[in-house]
């Protein structure tokens, strides 16, 4: 039986995510299920898409992904259900699956119509618990929506590049546990746009002439410890799931404070790159 994962910005002070796991266990008692965070900031697209893209690919294939973010069904924000890189993913058609499909395309997307059977105010309870069960018992897409060529594009969670390919910009899609701040910007298209020319990121009133591949790049350990650099350090790095992040050292957001708070750099601030 395939897992079914669970990514929402319900908490989980109410009863909404446990709710969710009942009806799941009363349709399939083996279900297998997977929370992926229930802590996503109210109605973050990107913040969603983000932590989902580097989540997924760590299940196996045929694993169903419920999200549960900004999933009000109205004329603007229709529900999907979308099989990509041998998974499938059920949520609103708001531009949530744009970085999940920005290098790998859909393999199927459907519109969901099984809501005229009834009226939900709690659609990802009442209606993408039903499609994931359905998947999960082997039933096929088109059973539970009609084929559309598309998904709703967000733009916002792609970089872009100048004419002359001498910037790239890019914005604060995300910021971590320890404030530390997650661009856009992949070394993918830092290396393809770079081509190993000099760089300056550019983060508020903040520059940066070298991108670490991990957090302890930057120190000397050559050096004896009192002469190392010190905590609250600020970098430029590509993270773990590849990249641009903006950091603070050993960053601490009850002490030294983070990259978010140290460097002015909110959601959605602007990261620049420009190339020599």
């Amino acid at each position: 039986m395939s897992i079914i994962t669970l990514t929402t910005d319900f908490g989980t002070k109410d009863h909404f995510v446990g709710a969710i796991k009942g009806t799941i266990y009363s349709e399939l008692p083996d279900a297998r299920i997977v929370d992926i965070t229930h802590e996503i900031s109210p109605f973050n697209i990107t913040e969603t898409a983000y932590i989902l893209r580097n989540a997924y690919k760590s299940f196996p294939e045929g694993s169903i992904h419920i999200i549960g973010v900004d999933s009000e069904l109205n004329d603007d924000n229709k529900h999907i259900a979308i099989k990509l890189d041998n998974h499938y993913f059920i949520c609103p058609d708001n531009g949530v699956i744009s970085l999940l499909a920005s290098e790998v395309k859909p393999e199927k997307i459907v519109e969901i119509n099984i809501h005229d059977r009834f009226e939900s105010v709690f659609p990802v309870l009442d209606v993408f618990v039903k499609v994931a069960c359905h998947i999960s018992r082997g039933g096929t897409l088109e059973v539970i929506g009609k084929i559309i060529p598309d998904y709703k594009k967000l733009v916002e969670v792609q970089p872009t590049i100048s004419a002359d390919k001498s910037t790239i910009s890019g914005n604060i899609i995300y910021i971590d546990n320890y404030g530390n701040t997650i661009s856009n910007i992949n070394q993918k298209l830092f290396q393809e746009i770079g081509r190993g020319r000099d760089f300056e990121v550019i983060a508020n009133n903040y520059s940066f002439k070298k991108i670490y591949n991990k957090y302890s790049d930057f120190i000397d350990f050559s050096l004896p410890k009192e002469q190392r650099q010190k905590d609250g350090t600020k970098l430029a790095l590509f993270n773990s799931a590849n990249y641009l992040e903006i950091a603070v050292f050993r960053s601490n957001l009850n002490t030294v404070g983070g990259a978010s708070t140290l460097l002015g750099l909110k959601y959605r601030k602007v990261i620049t790159i420009k190339f020599n």
